[in-house]
């Protein structure tokens, strides 16, 4: 009768390890996007053994550790209301988009560089179908742009989002202005052009 027991304490260690494990590598990863399996295992209190029994390789490592903080991040993103306006609502929905990518973009470089293109898009999925699902409501209301694929356009506010993260990991955008910067440029980009003048 003892067995059931043992089998259970022994996948509770197993749990507290990966969340460990996790949690140390999206730490290290967040400070140095090269951190190595040694220095994760480190931080996290762990064996390389222990931590290979869990993630056979660096690159299934670093998907858990993306896959947890974008976790954490749909949390946040799915409780946003986006009713009302499009434009207020893109607002809305860009300061808890920025400050969730300012404080991954290290660990989203270090996926770049362990996963294929393909994957790591993947992984944005539901971020992706939010903003695209936005975007297309505010162009059948006339508010955003329709001279561009919607596809496209969602691409356009990622890369502003993610050259925003590199320019203040730079010093090159202060902290304190990097929100409004993101919002206003995605707006600018979002918003239907004028008609030329009329000669």
């Amino acid at each position: 009768m003892a067995e059931p027991t043992v089998r259970g304490r022994r996948r509770a260690d197993a749990e507290r390890n990966i969340a460990r494990i996790v949690s140390a590598a999206r730490a290290c990863l967040s400070s140095v996007p090269g951190a190595t399996v040694d220095d994760i295992a480190k931080a996290a209190g762990v064996g390389r053994m222990t931590l290979y029994g869990h993630f056979r390789t660096r690159a299934d490592l670093v998907e858990a550790a993306l896959t947890d903080a974008l976790r954490d991040g749909e949390r946040t993103l799915s409780a946003l209301d986006l009713t009302g306006d499009p434009r207020q609502a893109m607002t809305r929905l860009l300061a808890p988009s920025w400050e969730l990518v300012a404080e991954s973009a290290a660990l989203l470089a270090a996926a770049e560089e362990a996963l294929p293109a393909g994957r790591v898009r993947e992984l944005h999925d539901e971020p992706a179908r939010r903003m695209a699902d936005l975007i297309r409501r505010g162009r059948r209301q006339g508010v955003f742009r329709t001279d561009l694929p919607t596809d496209w356009l969602v691409n356009v506010v990622q890369y502003i989002l993610h050259g925003a993260a590199e320019q203040l990991r730079a010093g090159r955008l202060a902290a304190q202005d990097a929100g409004d910067v993101v919002t206003r440029t995605v707006l600018s980009v979002l918003t239907e052009p004028s008609p030329p003048p009329r000669p």
